[in-house]
């Protein structure tokens, strides 16, 4: 990989120029994430704190399934994500994760995306997915950090721009260039499943601006036939190195050693129960679950 692609990115035209996060929000943020360590803006802080974001909250779309477009603000994520027992999607998680980077003295830009999983051709999906590139002061090499995609191959750790250094932590994955019809450069993030190589999603290194995001949230959030509209999503990493998966009312544990159980669960207030005793969130009022 060409790794001075990246250091063209112009991370210091970031639109994550400043933060609006408070001393006593990054304490709380840390003490939510369980992460005791130093606040240094370089690659082991990058490190540790992605890892410890994913660990802590959950993936979940309960606002879009209930109507309501969920907050982009600072505040109100701190409210929600940090303070309150919940998790967030893509743009929320992102988003949160993006300000406390650049509170810490990391450069970031964000990222747009194509979900790829699924699709017969890139094109085939809008970029409604957000990432960010992340760069520590004094280092030239960018890494992709991205604690909101909502799947069982989502990365567990920021995934390094040079060729051949796949990310670790139980996962694996790769930044690769694409053929691509326009005049940027377009790169994949790969994981590595038992026998190949999977392409998760798709993107430039043209950064977006909050105004665009915005856009996109609503979009993903509104839209008639938005998956996110449809039914609860809830996914969370469990200790042994899987997941847990709430899908509607299909319930799916699956361990590192590949063993997978899943059941239905009986109606709308298992369903509720569930998400509090296993995902550790609680369902928001006007809610409507499956039953």
């Amino acid at each position: 990989m060409d790794t001075s692609a990246f250091g063209r990115s112009s991370l210091g035209r970031s639109s994550f120029s400043r933060s609006s996060l408070s001393r006593d929000d990054l304490d709380a943020y840390c003490e939510r994430i369980g992460h005791p360590g130093v606040r240094e803006a370089d690659a082991g802080t990058l490190r540790a704190l992605h890892h410890a974001h994913v660990h802590a909250f959950p993936f979940e779309n309960l606002d879009p399934v209930r109507g309501v477009v969920p907050s982009l603000a600072p505040a109100d994520l701190m409210a929600k994500l940090v303070r309150g027992r919940r998790g967030g999607y893509c743009f929320e998680q992102n988003t949160l994760f993006a300000e406390v980077l650049v509170a810490l003295g990391f450069r970031v830009t964000r990222l747009a995306a194509r979900v790829v999983l699924g699709a017969a051709r890139a094109e085939d999906r809008p970029l409604t997915h957000m990432a960010l590139l992340v760069e520590a002061p004094g280092d030239p090499r960018p890494q992709l950090a991205d604690v909101g995609f909502g799947a069982p191959g989502a990365p567990l750790e920021p995934v390094p721009t040079a060729p051949g250094e796949p990310s670790g932590a139980g996962r694996r994955h790769r930044l690769v260039r694409v053929p691509s019809d326009g005049p940027l450069e377009l790169w994949s993030l790969e994981f590595r499943t038992e026998d190949a190589w999977q392409a998760q999603y798709v993107f430039t290194l043209a950064p977006f601006a909050r105004p665009d995001f915005e856009v996109a949230n609503w979009y993903v959030a509104t839209h008639p036939r938005s998956p996110f509209r449809r039914r609860p999503r809830v996914l969370r990493l469990i200790p042994d190195g899987g997941h847990l998966l709430l899908d509607g009312r299909r319930l799916v544990r699956a361990g590192a050693d590949g063993r997978v159980v899943e059941r239905e669960l009986t109606g709308e207030a298992e369903v509720r129960r569930i998400c509090a005793q296993e995902f550790g969130i609680d369902v928001p009022e006007g809610t409507v679950l499956p039953d």
